[in-house]
């Protein structure tokens, strides 16, 4: 079994994934980057070992069950263990803004909580064998603060008036999952937390978002690398707890 911390970081071929495999990696940790497709995965590997990081491509459909058993067993033949996960694909395909609870269509609605939910569960169980084996195995969800129930029911919050039923729904659905999963795994070595990147400048974000790409990788990142004191089943942004 491999010594190298190993990461598996789900659309990590642009955006918030990529800078997560980035910095990530400048710690001295192997990131294997998943992609849809694997020419793009490849070429943002091949951009990330110019600075001297071990990146390797993984192509990784995470609503393709096969692409997840072909990942999990080429893991598992590689490094026979995973010490991170972060569930990091993600989609929206709801403008943001106003409110569309009575208008969305029923396949948005699917669509989104395939990749959102469904898929965040399949891959995590596909491989939670091999964080088993790690020393200290790290889940990261990555959610988003319009997951908040608490926040989108408060009148006067950031989000309150930010309804977009198909992506809100399934970010809380997630959370859902985060707190589940953390409870079933207490006791272990093996923490699971949700993460809240902020609005960040990337092609769902958009150039309206305040934050850069920089910052918008570095929730993730602190609670891919959590401490054997750090929390496990929270929901947070920037070292701070986020309302469920």
């Amino acid at each position: 079994m491999s010594t190298q911390r190993v990461a598996l970081i789900s659309g990590a071929n642009k955006g918030i994934g990529f800078e997560t495999a980035r910095q990530l990696g400048k710690q001295g940790i192997t990131v294997l980057m998943g992609a849809r497709d694997l020419a793009k995965g490849q070429a943002a590997a091949e951009q990330l070992k110019k600075e001297g990081i071990d990146a390797r491509a993984v192509k990784f459909d995470v609503v393709n069950a096969a692409d997840i058993k072909a990942a999990a067993e080429k893991i598992e033949k590689e490094f026979g263990k995973l010490d991170i996960l972060i569930n990091n694909a993600g989609v929206m395909f709801e403008p943001i803004g106003g409110n569309n609870t009575s208008s969305v269509p029923d396949d948005v609605v699917r669509k989104t909580f395939d990749t959102n939910f469904f898929s965040a569960i399949s891959v995590t169980k596909a491989f939670l064998p091999l964080l088993k084996k790690s020393d200290a195995g790290r889940i990261v969800n990555v959610s988003s603060i319009l997951g908040s129930l608490t926040l989108h029911a408060t009148e006067g919050s950031p989000i309150y008036e930010a309804k977009a039923l198909a992506y809100d729904a399934s970010k809380a659905a997630l959370n859902s999952f985060t707190i589940h999963l953390a409870h079933e795994l207490k006791g272990t070595k093996i923490k699971v937390n949700s993460a809240h990147p902020g609005w960040v400048k990337t092609d769902m974000g958009t150039d309206a978002a305040p934050m850069n790409i920089v910052d918008g990788a570095k929730t993730e990142v602190e609670l891919a690398t959590l401490g054997a004191d750090g929390p496990t089943g929270g929901f947070f942004h920037m070292g701070e707890a986020i309302n469920w």
